[in-house]
């Protein structure tokens, strides 16, 4: 019955502007680019987002059902397409500016959903916000919850404001992961691997920790820690990585049948071997998206092909 990914939240386009002057736009958000790679996967993924019927929406339109993402019904009904202005540096890092307006169209819940994924600025903005926090907790008798808070300063505010929201969505997920910047900012002064451990504690089943070219960490309930390096790779830009390793890593959590409700059980069961294979699926995933431009993950075929 597990058949779909469900995904909630926004559906944006880039504005970046390249080191070398150069401006070009892509489509984006952090949940609709999690629903890209996973259509690209050949995964049934649905998006509940917010869009306009403007020029930017069109974009956002044929990128996503160019890749047979499946758009939920409502998601068009927003005034104007919301935009991110990313600022690259010399390195390939981002930097953002929001203009964002966010809200959850109408959605079905049933145990045709393998896994509700969310995250980022919708589920942290009102009114989506309350929205999000409601369905994620609706959507557990049926699905896996998975979760990336993918935080924004520019457009989230302080930590204080934010932090509690998040820690609650973490503590009603199954899979979190987060990206070693996320956690700096979100407990300042903390040591991060300590800021995960307790996170792994307070209800999810696994907790990835990202840290870009030093790989990843993995935290399971049940106490096992996994170290993925991260493969080398020339970064042409960072837009779009840790989106990139988030379906990579539902999808190795879904090839190891560990998703859908009634496999919640055997997910915070998972041993050392399972989420080691999950992490480096998802890493190599990630490392593909940084040696090209913008938020372009790769295929299931790209992946089966020979290196």
């Amino acid at each position: 019955m597990n058949q779909r990914a469900l995904v909630i939240g926004e559906a944006l386009v880039d504005v970046v502007h390249a080191a070398d002057g150069t401006v070009v736009e892509h489509p984006g958000g952090s949940p609709a680019n999690v629903a890209l790679g996973l259509a690209r996967l050949a995964r049934t993924a649905e998006l509940a987002t917010w869009f306009a019927d403007d020029a930017h929406g069109e974009l956002l339109r044929e990128h996503l059902t160019s890749s047979r993402v499946h758009l939920v019904p409502g998601s068009d009904g927003a005034e104007r397409t919301s935009s991110a202005v990313a600022t690259l540096a010399a390195d390939g890092g981002a930097s953002y500016v929001f203009d964002l307006t966010s809200h959850v169209p109408e959605v079905v819940l049933d145990d045709s959903i393998a896994v509700l994924h969310t995250g980022s600025i919708a589920a942290t903005l009102q009114p989506s916000a309350d929205e999000i926090t409601n369905l994620c907790a609706a959507a557990r008798p049926h699905a896996t919850i998975s979760y990336d808070p993918n935080v924004r300063p520019t457009i989230m505010g302080e930590p204080d404001a934010v932090r509690r929201r998040i820690e609650r969505l973490v503590a009603g997920a199954d899979v979190v992961k987060v990206s070693d910047e996320d956690i700096a900012w979100l407990y300042p002064g903390q040591d991060v691997t300590d800021a995960v451990r307790r996170w792994a504690a307070a209800g999810p089943a696994l907790v990835v920790l990202t840290r870009g070219a030093s790989g990843s960490l993995g935290f399971t309930s049940g106490g096992v820690e996994v170290i993925v390096p991260a493969p080398l790779v020339r970064v042409v830009d960072t837009v779009g990585a840790g989106d990139a390793y988030m379906a990579g890593l539902i999808d190795g959590l879904w090839s190891a049948d560990l998703l859908g409700a009634d496999r919640r059980e055997q997910l915070h069961a998972m041993q050392a071997e399972t989420v080691q294979t999950a992490m480096s699926h998802a890493a190599r995933i990630a490392a593909i998206v940084v040696s090209r431009a913008g938020a372009n993950p790769p295929t299931r075929n790209e992946l089966e092909e020979p290196e």
